[in-house]
């Protein structure tokens, strides 16, 4: 089942970031990273085209308390969501309170370490502070810089589905869990 996820009044701390509910005052950084090319579709989405597009995401965002800012030297770079999963593609973890995550990072900041980070932040709260059972996972099977960051925190290949991306694109999609032992 899915649990009730709340994030407007949590802030998770790492060496080097700090994952906190968006605030209006985002917007600027938020189009910033949201409007390159190549970041939006590994994740089944368009580059934002305007401003306003990025803050309907960020209205969004607020309004619905489960996505983390990622905030590297003051700046906003990226974001975690903690959503909900497909109850009724994974029956089998009905009796289990769960959570999946998903995220984003400013082209800029690939390949230093920062998403790993911060999902494994993320991870300690959810299993933690909490009291997940477990936490899904999806990429698209061509998205590999999300499967290393999976792998690297500890992830395992579960389940593969069919998923449509914001272009009504039928893609293979891999979904990962990993269970809290508690």
């Amino acid at each position: 089942m899915n649990a009730l996820i709340d994030i407007s009044n949590v802030v998770l701390n790492t060496d080097r970031l700090v994952l906190r509910a968006f605030r209006e005052s985002d917007l600027e950084d938020l189009y910033e990273y949201a409007c390159v090319d190549g970041v939006g579709q590994m994740a089944g989405w368009e580059p934002h085209k305007n401003i306003s597009e990025s803050k309907a995401i960020l209205d969004m965002f607020i309004r619905e308390k489960k996505v983390f800012a990622i905030e590297f030297g003051g700046k906003v770079i990226g974001s975690l969501g903690i959503e909900e999963y497909h109850t009724t593609d994974l029956p089998e973890l009905e009796d289990k309170k769960g959570r999946e995550i998903g995220y984003v990072l400013s082209k800029e900041y690939w390949g230093i370490g920062l998403m790993p980070e911060a999902v494994n932040r993320v991870i300690d709260y959810c299993f933690n502070d909490l009291g997940l059972d477990f936490l899904m996972c999806g990429h698209f099977v061509n998205n590999n810089q999300s499967r290393r960051v999976q792998e690297k925190c500890g992830f395992r290949h579960y389940k593969l589905f069919k998923r449509l991306d914001r272009w009504g694109v039928s893609r293979d999609c891999w979904y990962s869990i990993l269970e809290n032992n508690k």
